[in-house]
């Protein structure tokens, strides 16, 4: 929409609050509302003032005046609330030299479409996200001097088929979620009510079902579409998701690993080139390839551990990213193969289905940074022809020792992951699409808050490892 389209848009649907969405470094959605008389067509470029001093990631007191300019592009009705309320994401600039603020994550991913135009070699990359989560009805943790815990409940978690009282039995196993119909899956009609919000509010959904977990683990797949608006809807869907869930006295975690023993959340990335409307990655090479793909492959498997640091960016994703066990830790690629990080999906002979599947991410990322920094890796590929080696057609957990050493892997902690982001970012600053300052941030952000505070806390389980010794 244009901005006068937006205003005309507002006054159809009597809407009386105007709420402006932002994202954190970290990824977390923040939003400010104003009467909607407040908005006017100069506000598409003179913005709304925000204090961004508490904002995780962003300027410090001192310097913390921003501006929130709407973008007409994407308005949408809140869903949740009682009074009539317009949703729009706001881009942060600086309010005296009227530039985008660095460190806002949405200008990461806009520089990241402007440099794949600047190269030539294509005009659009396409992102299609599938994120997985989980739905719970209870969870309780807390970390103090003395005590840390967690505990979480889930009526379908198949611990709970002792329960006493009303009990009907039918839960998923463990590691058998995938995908049994109800009464064992609970949560069809939740996952509906997801859908229908989505597409409501302008996503298109192209199918949901329960994942592999016990306790309510669950995918909904959503049409890929352009980087910036794919980042975008990652995090509209994580609201609405949320939001249902929580008007049904359930609860949301796109936590990776909240399961011990089961399997963990990932975020599938979907991911192609095309230029004036025409594919680039179908081709008569490996799997229906073109070499540009294979090239773009060649880049994210160079790159996978250095881009580990913002696509599986918790100290939790590396309780999912465990050699042996459901997450693809190994850098490889394959046709079909889902133990493979790169998988070429093969479900049409279509060029325009022709993508490649990278499958290490995880929904706790930062969507607009996750994106930014996979494409930044393929297109370094592209640039420098970076060979990726022979496909591995075989399941990679049934390998030896022997042929296992040779295929290289992903990080096994968020530490070891931002120490190869900090040796291995060159890639990144191309076309100044990552700063040196967004990426100091981000690793010192990191290491403080979440390496360091993590390793500094005794774990509940060295209790039963250690206490008498």
């Amino acid at each position: 929409m244009q901005p006068k389209e937006v205003l005309e848009f507002a006054r159809e649907k009597g809407v009386q609050i105007l709420d402006l969405r932002f994202t954190d470094l970290p990824g977390l959605w923040h939003h400010v509302s104003f009467p909607i008389h407040e908005l006017e067509e100069s506000n598409f470029e003179d913005g709304f003032g925000i204090d961004g001093s508490s904002i995780r990631g962003w300027a410090s007191i001192h310097e913390s005046d921003m501006l929130l300019i709407p973008d007409p592009g994407f308005p949408w009705m809140d869903p949740f609330c009682e009074t009539p309320t317009l949703c729009m994401i706001g881009d942060v600039v600086d309010p005296i030299s009227r530039e985008h603020y660095p460190r806002d994550p949405r200008y990461v991913a806009k520089k990241a479409e402007a440099y794949l135009a600047y190269t030539g070699i294509a005009d659009t990359a396409y992102f299609g996200a599938e994120a997985e989560f989980f739905i719970f009805d209870s969870i309780r943790f807390d970390q103090r001097e003395h005590c840390g815990y967690y505990f979480i409940d889930s009526e379908e978690g198949r611990w709970n088929s002792g329960k006493e009282g009303d009990n009907r039995g039918y839960r998923p196993r463990y590691k058998e979620g995938y995908f049994p119909v109800p009464p064992t899956d609970h949560y069809q009609d939740l996952r509906s009510e997801m859908v229908r919000v989505m597409e409501q509010c302008g996503m298109t959904i192209e199918c949901h079902h329960h994942e592999v977990a016990t306790a309510g683990q669950t995918e909904i797949d959503q049409r890929f579409n352009t980087l910036v608006k794919s980042a975008d809807n990652m995090l509209l869907y994580k609201y609405i998701t949320r939001n249902v869930a929580q008007r049904h006295g359930k609860s949301v975690t796109f936590m990776p690993k909240p399961l011990f023993q089961d399997n963990g959340s990932g975020m599938h990335s979907h991911q192609s080139l095309w230029t004036k409307g025409k594919p680039l990655f179908a081709g008569d090479k490996y799997a229906g390839l073109s070499q540009m793909a294979l090239w773009y492959i060649g880049g994210l498997l160079k790159h996978g551990p250095a881009i580990s640091g913002l696509i599986a960016p918790t100290t939790n994703s590396y309780k999912r990213l465990v050699p042996g066990f459901e997450a693809p830790v190994n850098l490889a690629y394959s046709r079909r193969n889902r133990s493979a990080a790169v998988r070429i999906p093969m479900y049409s002979a279509s060029p325009k289905a022709k993508r490649l599947e990278f499958r290490p991410p995880d929904p706790s990322c930062n969507p607009y940074l996750a994106f930014a920094s996979m494409l930044m890796a393929g297109l370094d590929g592209i640039e420098n022809k970076i060979d990726p080696g022979q496909p591995l057609d075989k399941d990679i957990y049934d390998l030896s020792p022997e042929e296992l050493k040779n295929v290289p892997t992903m990080p096994g902690s968020l530490e070891e992951a931002l120490n190869n982001l900090k040796k291995d970012h060159a890639f990144l600053l191309k076309g100044d699409v990552f700063t040196e300052d967004v990426l100091d941030t981000w690793i010192n952000y990191k290491m403080k808050n979440e390496v360091h505070a993590v390793n500094l806390r005794p774990h509940p389980y060295e209790f039963a490892l250690y206490y008498d010794i």
